[in-house]
């Protein structure tokens, strides 16, 4: 990632980034998902996934997952 991007959103649940992803891209925020996951022990949840955006949609995409996301 660039310095114009920043962490929105993490979890140690991929499906819950891509859920919050969409969210914001319904809201016309470019989104991207970072998997830092551990390949070698997926099953053990070690790492996160990270929504990043443009830092100039950070603050209003924060405000979007804590006032519209049903899944956290």
């Amino acid at each position: 990632m660039t310095d114009n991007w920043e962490s929105v959103y993490s979890t140690p649940l991929p499906h819950r980034a891509e859920l919050a992803k969409a969210l914001l891209l319904e809201h016309d925020i470019p989104a991207v998902v970072i998997n830092n996951q551990s390949s070698s022990y997926p099953t053990i949840g070690w790492g996160k996934s990270e929504v990043h955006v443009r830092a100039k949609d950070a603050i209003l995409a924060k405000v979007i997952l804590e006032n519209e996301a049903t899944f956290s």
